[in-house]
């Protein structure tokens, strides 16, 4: 406890110093997702995480669909299945760890995860590996995909490597465990960075930061303390604070009153999925891990589905659509808006070329010639 009690500190002291360094990465890299750089042509390898269950299947129709569109790049793939380390550690194999860090950008399909035993979560490890410190959830209605709530355009950002997911937890006698939610300073002030620019640079006209500071004083209180902060050398965009309980009943009650949404790690986690049940689920919902240090990994949010693993079921929209971020943060943004009318289209056309999650008929296969027909 001191050890952790003395990071925390040294992290609170040296935020000040990195603010003004930290803001002009996030400047970079929220540019890198915006929509407003000309593309560029050359030829560059990803990295692809094929995943488990129906990853493979999903990921093989991403690379179809790319080839149908003639984006230039080349793929990578790598196995991210766990490795132990001379200390018995769970940690992700030396080949993929080269091939990222090399290559900078990745697209990874669905990561199994035991539940309450096994190897820790191979989605967090990669997140503390390579520094994800941003997920980036778009919420966007499907044009032609009618939901009970219409032309829904939020985008979620959640802090990404600590609070209750940073993995400290522990039994204190027989019968009761700990875990502990950790929060610095210098994480706060990174995501709220990175939240104000991405707004800043996409257009967007509001900033909304969720949190329980009314329960959790100090850590939730230290989250909003950096959230203030910042949202002061914005003046032209709106800043507003709401209780994570409060937020989950006006996004179900009216979408629209929402805008970018910065929060903690647990709470982006939930708020992220209900947010995609009000457009059509998570295999419609496109996210993206975006780096301090160039990394970015872009993936499908949902399930490995294994009981339809292998049987051409699968939805392959969510990872497409994560593609088109990827191709974006590439400023490949003639390929990415051609790949995300062609999914659009498709999808509007009708029964027939929607998989079967979507009420449709199509299988995984059908569904990704219609898109490449498009193309």
């Amino acid at each position: 406890e001191t050890t952790l009690c003395t990071f925390c500190n040294l992290i609170f002291i040296n935020g000040n110093m990195m603010a003004a360094r930290l803001a002009r990465s996030f400047r970079q890299v929220t540019r890198g997702l915006s929509t407003s750089v000309a593309a560029r042509s050359e030829l560059q390898t990803l990295t692809m995480i094929p995943g488990d269950g129906i990853g493979p299947e999903i990921s093989s129709a991403v690379k179809e669909i790319f080839t149908a569109a003639k984006v230039p790049v080349q793929w990578e793939d790598v196995d991210v299945m766990p490795v132990f380390d001379e200390l018995g550690r769970s940690t992700i194999p030396q080949e993929a760890k080269d091939s990222i860090n090399k290559n900078k950008l990745a697209l990874k399909g669905p990561l199994g995860t035991p539940i309450g035993k096994g190897h820790p979560s191979m989605n967090l490890t990669l997140r503390k590996t390579f520094n994800l410190f941003a997920n980036v959830r778009p919420c966007r209605s499907i044009q032609g995909y009618k939901t009970p709530y219409d032309d829904v355009n939020t985008v979620i950002i959640r802090e990404n490597t600590e609070g209750e997911y940073c993995g400290v937890e522990h039994e204190v006698v027989p019968g009761v465990v700990q875990s502990i939610k950790l929060i610095t300073r210098e994480a706060s002030m990174r995501v709220a960075n990175f939240a104000f620019e991405y707004a800043k640079n996409n257009k967007r006209s509001k900033v909304t930061s969720v949190h329980k500071a009314n329960i959790m004083k100090m850590t939730d209180g230290l989250f909003e303390e950096c959230t203030r902060e910042v949202a002061k050398r914005y003046p032209d965009i709106e800043f507003e604070e709401v209780l994570l309980d409060k937020a989950c009943l006006m996004i179900t009650e009216d979408p629209h009153q929402f805008d970018v949404l910065v929060m903690p790690n647990l709470y982006g986690d939930i708020l992220s999925d209900l947010s995609a049940g009000l457009i059509g689920g998570l295999g419609l919902t496109p996210s993206g891990n975006i780096g301090a240090d160039g990394i970015a990994i872009f993936e499908s949010v949902h399930g490995t589905a294994p009981d339809i693993a292998g049987q051409d079921k699968a939805n392959p929209t969510a990872l497409a659509l994560s593609s088109v971020m990827l191709l974006r943060h590439m400023h490949l943004h003639d390929y990415a808006d051609r790949i995300e009318q062609a999914l659009f289209d498709t999808i509007a056309a009708g029964p027939e070329t929607r998989t079967g999650d979507l009420g449709g008929t199509a299988t995984c296969s059908g569904f990704t010639q219609a898109v490449c027909a498009r193309l």
